[in-house]
């Protein structure tokens, strides 16, 4: 399906974030082989496979989203919120595999 769909290069690059480092992260890493990143709000699924397939070089099976909302934060009298966030699990073919730690 994405095949069929183009998408701008310079949007791509600016779907992924950050990548989300995190215990969970890690656990679902070594379990699913997925890999998870902090991505666009608007950011589709189809965006992100190709995003991800651009960026690592590596092919995607699938794309799981989860919307996260932002936490209830308070200052003093004053209450706050911060941003909502959208993640994406990508889970990779067999054989495939993204490592952040190599460049550290």
């Amino acid at each position: 399906m994405s095949a069929l769909i183009k998408h701008s290069e310079e949007r791509l690059m600016k779907v992924l974030l950050a990548p989300v480092i995190s215990e969970k992260a890690t656990m679902v890493a070594e379990k699913n082989e997925q890999v998870v990143f902090l991505v666009m709000p608007d950011a589709t699924k189809p965006e992100i496979k190709a995003a991800v397939e651009l960026l690592f070089k590596v092919q995607v099976e699938s794309v799981q989203v989860a919307n996260r909302q932002g936490k209830q934060k308070r200052t003093g009298r004053f209450n706050g919120r911060r941003n909502h966030t959208k993640r994406a699990f990508v889970c990779l073919k067999p054989g495939q595999e993204i490592n952040f730690t190599e460049g550290a």
